[in-house]
């Protein structure tokens, strides 16, 4: 027999003379890829928009396959110092972009077959009560993708290292660009406001779908900026080979020393990148200062990670990608499940099937440039630090020399 008591705390059920066991505590992930754990490996299934658990379908499956989400057991989350939470649930999705919060992904082009996240987040409110919630959004919406920005600008690079200018018979089917990328290239001011507004708009509905399903209304949120995979400078080791540095027309040695450590890239490239990087981090903060301003009592703070990675980055250091913190760039001959470690000895048309493997099937190169195994283990300590802070607040986490961190 069930009985309603009434007193200074609320309502109470009691079944049976005892009161109702209170609900598992919960951490939960949303957003893209830096939070699912793209790169770090151990890909756990993921359930489908009908309820169906995929696991890996094979290389030369539909890239909207929902185990493409690319739910790491090794992601920030399930690393992180989380005390007082029993259980974690990761419904971020590498691709993941600000209308996938409260539509299918299936519902935009490229997007992957599950639900939407806040459908995923409400399912959680049904057996817990969520007190962490980590969310990093606004790297990929309508108006830009990070895959789509590391694209351009490697395949501009890998274009310059191996087709002269003299090479006619490449540009028969347009224009091959080899320039280095710049910053109007990578996003404009323009999209960078029309991606924040996005941005806010869906953190806005996270924001209200908490209120309406958490067991308790007491909930701690995170919003998680950008690490960058590579350094405002590569290492001297990586400046030319041959004679040659990426200044001068067709300069293959180099090309293929660059892919090998990871970072195929123009060194004048890096400066917009940095730019780009920041831009996200200016993004997610002013979302954070809209959101904070209409909801005075919400536990809301930022956890900067613009620098989490310093002195660990992509050919930041000789012998990369040894020791760093990010997942070199990566391309596939073909969904072989074989990744191509070294471009020496390959020629133009070999280089163009690889990179028209990585078009077809962009699942053979999508952990390229995300933080690796070890990269989401410092995310995790970062998260911790954050989640220690006074509310309203914004947390940077960075590297220092010695590989420790310093969180303030």
């Amino acid at each position: 027999m069930a009985a309603i008591l009434l007193g200074a705390a609320g309502i109470q059920v009691v079944q049976g003379g005892a009161a109702q066991a209170a609900l598992p505590t919960a951490a939960v992930a949303l957003g893209d890829s830096f939070i699912s754990g793209e790169g770090a490996g151990d890909y756990q299934p993921v359930v489908d928009a009908s309820g169906t658990a995929q696991g890996f379908p094979g290389w030369s499956a539909a890239n909207g396959n929902a185990y493409f989400c690319h739910r790491s057991a090794n992601a920030s989350l399930y690393k992180a110092t989380l005390p007082g939470i029993q259980d974690r649930f990761n419904l971020a999705c590498s691709g993941g972009r600000p209308a996938d919060i409260a539509n299918p992904g299936s519902a935009r082009a490229k997007g992957r077959s599950v639900a939407s996240q806040l459908d995923q987040l409400r399912a959680v409110a049904q057996t817990h009560d969520i007190d962490v919630v980590l969310i990093g959004l606004g790297s990929n919406n309508s108006q830009f993708t990070f895959g789509d920005v590391a694209e351009l600008c490697a395949n501009r690079f890998i274009a310059d290292a191996w087709t002269g200018w003299w090479e006619f018979w490449a540009y028969l089917n347009g224009d091959v660009p080899q320039e280095p990328c710049t910053v109007s290239d990578l996003a404009t001011d323009a999209e960078i406001s029309a991606a924040t507004t996005e941005t806010t708009a869906a953190l806005r509905q996270v924001l209200d779908t908490l209120d309406q399903i958490d067991a308790d209304g007491v909930h701690r949120v995170v919003l998680q900026t950008y690490t960058n995979p590579l350094p405002p400078d590569l290492a001297s080791p990586y400046w030319e080979e041959d004679d040659r540095s990426d200044t001068r027309d067709k300069f293959r040695a180099l090309g293929a020393e660059r892919y090998a450590a990871g970072c195929p890239i123009h060194r004048a490239s890096l400066a917009p990148g940095q730019l780009f990087s920041q831009n996200l981090g200016s993004l997610v903060k002013n979302a954070y200062s809209t959101l904070a301003a209409e909801r005075p009592a919400a536990d809301l703070r930022v956890l900067d990670v613009q620098r989490a990675f310093d002195g660990a980055r992509l050919c930041e250091n000789s012998g990369s990608p040894t020791g760093a913190l990010a997942t070199p760039l990566r391309v596939q001959d073909g969904p072989s499940g074989t990744f191509v470690t070294s471009l020496s000895g390959w020629d133009k048309i070999g280089i163009q099937r690889l990179a028209n493997t990585c078009v077809t099937y962009f699942q053979t190169c999508q952990e390229s440039w995300h933080p690796n195994a070890a990269g989401h283990a410092v995310l995790g300590q970062c998260l911790s630090g954050a989640l220690t802070a006074a509310p309203r607040t914004i947390v940077t986490c960075a590297r220092n020399a010695g590989g420790t961190l310093t969180i303030s």
